[in-house]
């Protein structure tokens, strides 16, 4: 199996939840960011990996809701509906 098609079959299905991992990547990158800016006393460093971690968290959530829980929701609604 390559990469690709791995990446491929974590994005289709439900368990994998690979469709929030880009904001978690950026919420992961800013909190670094975040956490050197301070150490160093570098004030836009900080201002930077901050903004950066909270976005990053929002568009996780987003993508998650929209990824996985939406379909779950719509599965179950056609369930309920019968």
């Amino acid at each position: 199996m390559s990469v690709r098609s791995i990446i491929r079959e974590l994005n289709e299905t439900e368990d994998g939840h690979i469709g929030p991992l880009p904001g978690a990547l950026v919420a992961a990158a800013g909190a670094i960011l975040l956490g050197i800016g301070a150490a160093n006393d570098t004030g836009w460093m900080a201002v930077v990996g901050g903004i950066a971690a909270g976005v990053g968290l929002i568009v996780s959530f987003v993508m998650n809701h929209m990824k996985v829980e939406y379909d779950i929701y719509s599965r179950l609604d056609k369930l309920e509906k019968k």
